[in-house]
Formats: structure tokens, C-alpha cells, sequence
């Protein structure tokens, strides 16, 4: 039983590995093709919302890390106050 665990446990790393290159290659892509076309920083918060999203995902990983940057995207908006939010 113990293999099969371990079997499932390193699926779950590889999956996990490509998800994670995958959404920190969205987000870069985002910040080289998108971003320097919107006119200035737009993002009230520091970091700005890309790198939050790159430093959440490397801290958390793909799943968690991608939904606090959801949540992030989802409060810059412009009745938020902005200022400084870290990654917790």
C-alpha cells in the first residue's frame, strides 16, 4: 500500500512541477506582451499584482498560489485603497 502512495505522491509533484511552470509562464508572458501596453504601472498595490502572483505561486504552489492571486486581481480595483499587501 505504501508504493501505491508513494506512486500517487510523485504524480502528484510532477503535476503540481508542470502546473506551476505553466502558470508562472502565463504570468510572465502577461507582464512581456500585455502589460507594457496598458500605459504605466496600473496596479495600486505594492507588489504589483504580477509579481504577487509569481511570488504566491512559488511560495504556495500552483493551486493555493493561484487562487490568492485571484483573490488579489479581484481587489484591485478602483475603490480599493491599494498600499502595500505581501504575499502572507
Amino acid at each position: 500500500m505504501k508504493i501505491v502512495f508513494d506512486i500517487v505522491e510523485k504524480v502528484f509533484k510532477f503535476v503540481s512541477n508542470i502546473l506551476k511552470f505553466v502558470v508562472i509562464g502565463i504570468v510572465k508572458f502577461y507582464r512581456v506582451c500585455i502589460s507594457p501596453y496598458k500605459g504605466g504601472s496600473c496596479c495600486k498595490y505594492i507588489p504589483t499584482c504580477s509579481q504577487y502572483a509569481l511570488e504566491a505561486v512559488e511560495k504556495y504552489g500552483p493551486f493555493k498560489g493561484s487562487y490568492l492571486a485571484i483573490k488579489r486581481i479581484l481587489r484591485c480595483n478602483p475603490f480599493s485603497k491599494g498600499g502595500y499587501d505581501p504575499v502572507p
